[in-house]
């Protein structure tokens, strides 16, 4: 008679839906204050661009049944919840350049991006 025993292995945690930086947090606390103060920012995924998804974010009074609600440096935004597989890991950050400023996403789910960068493919 022979027995097996099988150990259970621990999982591993997923990493953060999605992290702020310090710029980002600034900026929608910013934001949150002035024009859009009782808004939320919802950050979703859609088919669209030379590579296939781009990120897409619009305002919301209150989340919705399908949003995930992510906390980061006291400031809180909504994530679709069929872009969530796509976002997990994902920094975004907010940037200032001479000509231009913005919201940025660092994805470590991307495989790639189109050239001008409005796309991306995972």
């Amino acid at each position: 008679m022979s027995t097996t025993t099988t150990t259970v292995r621990p999982r591993r945690p997923l990493p953060p839906l999605m992290a702020l930086t310090d710029a980002a947090a600034e900026r929608l606390r910013s934001l949150y204050s002035a024009g859009q103060e009782g808004m939320l920012l919802r950050i979703s995924v859609n088919t669209k661009g030379c590579s296939g998804l781009a990120y897409d974010m619009s305002w919301t009074d209150a989340p919705g049944p399908g949003d995930e609600s992510v906390a980061d440096k006291g400031v809180t935004v909504l994530v679709d919840r069929k872009a969530s597989l796509f976002l997990i890991g994902t920094i975004m950050d907010y940037e200032v350049k001479d000509l231009s400023s913005g919201f940025t996403f660092v994805n470590p789910n991307e495989k790639g991006r189109c050239g001008c960068g409005e796309s991306f493919h995972v």
